[in-house]
């Protein structure tokens, strides 16, 4: 009897123990049954969400609680809250919801993270969700509750017995229920989460801490959590930071750790003292949220921004030519492009039209167009002719891409006087001349291989071609001809050339838009896959 009583004070003393961590921490943590009754609610839980735990089922969870989806204006789906869905069976993070309620009318971002609850035989028991709010990074990426008792008395105040149960026993089952679930629910969430002891000697990790850091349990249990210093922060952050949790307050920021394999991480952290009933600190709990990868996405939109704004500035739709409509549009397939079109006016009262395609799209063809683009001014307002501006550009293209990329470039030179085009193709799609007469569409083909592969490259015109009033000149990439329907049937040159040659009334200016819009509705609900550029001249 004796021994059946010690056992039941060490349940009880453990299950307090970790009661207490969870009601402390800095993270909301909301547990349910397999029926969505809510088991567990933190106050922290409560406090972001402004509203506690309700008598209300999964599917007016989005409606008690304010649950919309990022647009702030859908309602959440029921059935794909974090927190249902770990309920059937499926894993859940880092879900972003916000929040708008009676409580919460100016709303609030949260980041969830849900696992299902299982019992000791593998059965679905319920589900537990960590809930953080995140409403200060999502709003400055947007612009650049209550614990329910277990054990309660009896309402008289006394103990009774019912249908012959012992009620002590009955607590000690209901305790020991709770203790499991709680204690699944700190061992399944997909944050890390660590305790020390008052000196910071480190007491339990759970397993997403082993999983982010590479460091298993036995690794790190009775170290301290220095293990995991950067070199990033100076000996004063760490300072600061001690001398606040010793005074009793909450630890929130972002601290850069080392993992075991040395690389670096990002983690959103919340350290919190634990204190016992006399208000003495006896523990500390970190939560760590590993935000390396949105850190490394919120750097790539970054420099994704300014690359397109900054390639945007390139790009001038139209030129000025007498007796010629000039424009040209490039369309790209993410934020930036690998497109170029350019027009470079001479001296002599000539112009340059330019139309190339840098291998692969992104952010790094965004920046070798951009070289191209210096290069070809640069050497467009010195050299003499089409062929000795290829043949510079070339070299100084083989020397930077060093092999890894190539480009193709259509560089044509309008002479309004004459009214003739002389051209080079380095590798580019071919040309096309729609012919007042109505006659076949000249083609102009290359004439010699990419930019930036062969350093000796010496490139030569073609045969000059005449122009005449009403002629067309279309010159495209291949993400427009290459566009392909639900049947992989290509939009082809055929394609472009019968749209164009159905409007020939229409502006230069119309039919590249137009173009554009003819491609895409080709493809239907397809994504774009490659960057579209399109040049159109018309003779007036």
């Amino acid at each position: 009897m004796a021994a059946n009583s010690t056992q039941e004070s060490v349940h009880l003393e453990f299950g307090d123990h970790l009661k207490v961590v969870l009601k402390n921490l800095d993270v909301g943590i909301v547990a349910c049954d397999a029926q969505g009754n809510f088991v567990f609610f933190n106050p922290e839980a409560e406090r972001i969400l402004g509203v506690g735990p309700r008598n209300v089922g999964p599917a007016e969870w989005p409606a008690t609680y304010g649950c919309y989806l990022p647009d702030m204006v859908t309602p959440y789906p029921p059935g794909q809250l974090a927190l249902t869905l770990a309920m059937h069976g499926t894993e859940a993070l880092h879900q972003l919801i916000f929040i708008r309620n009676e409580l919460r009318p100016a709303g609030l971002w949260i980041d969830v993270s849900a696992s299902p609850l299982r019992d000791n035989d593998g059965e679905l028991c319920g589900a537990v969700v960590l809930i953080s709010d995140v409403t200060v990074p999502e709003n400055l990426l947007r612009s650049s509750g209550k614990d329910e008792a277990f054990l309660k008395p009896a309402p008289n105040g006394h103990e009774s017995v019912e249908d012959g149960q012992d009620p002590l026993s009955e607590r000690i089952a209901q305790f020991r229920t709770m203790y499991q679930q709680l204690a699944r629910a700190v061992e399944q969430v997909g944050d890390s989460i660590l305790i020390t002891d008052k000196r910071g000697i480190i007491e339990y990790v759970n397993p997403a801490f082993e999983k982010v850091t590479g460091y298993s349990a036995a690794e790190v249990l009775g170290r301290k959590p220095s293990i995991m210093k950067s070199g990033e922060h100076d000996p004063t952050f760490y300072r600061d930071l001690w001398a606040r949790l010793k005074s009793g307050q909450t630890f929130q920021g972002t601290i850069i750790n080392r993992k075991k394999s040395g690389d670096l991480f990002w983690s959103d952290q919340t350290i919190s003292p634990i204190k016992d009933q006399a208000g003495q600190t006896t523990h500390f709990v970190s939560v760590l949220k590993d935000m390396t990868a949105r850190r490394k996405k919120l750097e790539q939109e970054y420099h994704l921004a300014v690359a397109r704004e900054v390639q945007q500035r390139y790009y001038n739709s139209t030129a000025a030519l007498p007796g010629f409509d000039i424009a040209a549009a490039a369309y790209p397939a993410d934020q930036t492009g690998g497109d170029y079109f350019d027009f470079l006016p001479q001296p002599d009262g000539s112009l340059y039209i330019v139309v190339a395609d840098i291998s692969g799209h992104g952010i790094g063809s965004a920046f070798v167009m951009a070289e191209v683009r210096a290069s070809l001014r640069a050497y467009a307002s010195v050299m003499p002719d089409t062929c000795s501006v290829l043949n510079c550009v070339n070299r100084s293209l083989v020397a930077s891409l060093g092999g890894n990329r190539f480009v193709t470039m259509f560089l044509g030179r309008i002479d309004p006087c004459h009214r003739s085009l002389e051209y080079a193709s380095a590798g580019h799609e071919p040309g096309y001349l729609l012919r007042h007469s109505g006659d076949e569409p000249a083609v102009l083909a290359s004439t010699a291989p990419p930019l930036g592969i062969f350093p000796d490259q010496e490139f030569s015109l073609a045969p000059p071609v005449s122009l005449v009033q009403g002629d067309t000149l279309v010159l495209l990439t291949d993400g427009i001809t290459e566009s392909m329907d639900a049947q992989e049937c290509p939009f082809g040159a055929e394609g472009a050339l019968s749209f164009i040659g159905c409007r020939q009334q229409c502006s230069a200016g119309e039919l590249v838009h137009g173009l554009y819009l003819a491609a895409r509705a080709f493809t239907g609900d397809a994504a774009q896959k490659d960057d579209m550029t399109a040049l159109v001249c018309k003779v007036v």
